[in-house]
């Protein structure tokens, strides 16, 4: 089993799989030049069982806090090729880290879920059960650890895991996965994960029920009417999104609904059941992307999947969003949120299907039957693939890092968790 782990589950992060030195700082930024860990070489897998090669890089960049410079980066990121030893299984994910102790289980995160996942012996048999199995579990595991206090700390979990020709992809919380498709002349972004925050009615809902007062920091402060339960949508929001607080109290103040740890948050609603969705590959899926809402913040899904597509190398392309979304951090904020972004390239697909995605934590795959066409070096699809992404380089590899934390006024009143 392949592992590569930003903040290193296997020695030291500046090294690879095959003991080169392919880690670099990049310093997109001028002035902000450290705390960047980028792989500047590709690394591919194949996928034998359908004759295809997903080909990864990664970037993460530490948030610039001025009031904090010495902040380690919270977001981490975990890269696991040939889980269970099958090399027709690989694992992608970002971790987004937040409260004092956000980078503790960012990390604690990144390890436990995929070997949990690795160690389940139903995993090919029902990806989606071992998939909330693997959550449930890590979370308990993270709140039984005497090293970590989750109480007001915790982590957000955006996965893929590819078994053969389709995805499986588990959310909890405002990180997100975008694949890339090819519709006509154009690429067009389909969101594999929708955020999970009280912008969502089902979640708001779902909480409300729970006992969580939903309320914006203006709100709770006096400034702004309380009984308006209406914060428009999250791609136009402002910088005051609603958040969830308990019954008599001014915390949590968590902006998500969905997280790993956070036992505080627990108690009015915030669960770490994953949304799964599935997704059968086919000639039109160029690539996929996953990222911490760092990037997302103030980039559409759209604009991300435009970046990455108008760049023949991918590292390039991790390179450019990650410093657009730096940039607009600046100008609409006094600092940024730590960064974190992978792009897997998807060359030589084949096949039929479709999804549909279930907020229980299950997936309802609405496949008709599959279709499967071996795309080889010499076929059509092979070629009309190919010929749109960049002629890359090949290796193998994983990778993992630290994103946001809580500001507290006094220990009376902590200011929410980002």
């Amino acid at each position: 089993m392949g592992c590569v782990h930003g903040k290193s589950c296997c020695g030291d992060s500046s090294s690879s799989d095959d003991g080169s030195r392919d880690y670099r700082e990049l310093g997109f930024i001028h002035g902000h030049r450290k705390n960047v860990l980028a792989q500047r070489s590709l690394k591919h897998v194949p996928v034998p069982s359908h004759n295809f090669i997903l080909e990864y890089t990664f970037l993460s960049q530490r948030g610039y806090y001025p009031d904090s410079p010495d902040k380690e980066n919270q977001d981490s990121f975990c890269i696991t090729t040939q889980l269970q030893g099958n090399p027709n299984v690989h694992f992608f994910g970002v971790y987004d880290g937040h409260g004092q102790f956000g980078s503790q289980c960012s990390n604690f995160v990144k390890h436990r879920l995929v070997e949990k996942l690795s160690n389940d012996p139903a995993l090919l048999e029902d990806p989606v059960q071992a998939y909330n199995s693997a959550f449930l579990a890590t979370n308990q595991e993270l709140r039984s650890t005497s090293e970590i206090d989750d109480s007001m700390s915790g982590t957000t979990a955006i996965t893929v895991l590819v078994i053969g020709d389709t995805l499986y992809v588990a959310n909890v919380g405002d990180s997100r996965a975008v694949l890339a498709v090819r519709d006509g002349n154009h690429i067009v972004a389909e969101d594999l994960s929708s955020d999970q925050t009280p912008f969502r009615r089902d979640e708001y809902e779902r909480v409300k029920l729970c006992g969580a007062r939903v309320l914006s920091v203006d709100q709770v402060e006096g400034l702004k009417d309380p009984d308006i339960q209406h914060w428009g949508d999250e791609e136009s929001r402002g910088g005051d999104p609603p958040r969830l607080w308990v019954p008599n109290g001014m915390y949590p103040g968590t902006a998500f609904t969905r997280s790993i740890g956070d036992s505080l948050a627990e108690t009015i609603g915030v669960i770490a059941i994953p949304e799964v969705k599935t997704v059968q590959l086919t000639p039109n899926h160029l690539f996929f992307v996953v990222a911490s809402d760092g990037i997302f913040e103030f980039l559409t899904s759209q604009t991300v999947v435009d970046m990455a597509a108008s760049y023949m190398d991918p590292r390039d392309a991790c390179s450019a969003i990650a410093e657009k979304s730096y940039k607009l951090w600046l100008e609409l904020e006094n600092r940024t949120d730590d960064i974190t972004i992978i792009i897997v390239q998807i060359k030589g697909t084949s096949g039929v299907g479709s999804d549909e995605i279930n907020g229980g934590g299950t997936v309802m795959n609405s496949r008709t039957g599959t279709h499967e066409i071996s795309a080889t070096p010499g076929s059509n699809v092979y070629r009309s693939v190919r010929n749109s992404l960049s002629d890359l380089h090949s290796c193998q590899h994983v990778a993992s890092v630290t994103s946001a934390a809580i500001e507290v006024h006094s220990p009376a009143c902590p200011r929410p968790i980002e």
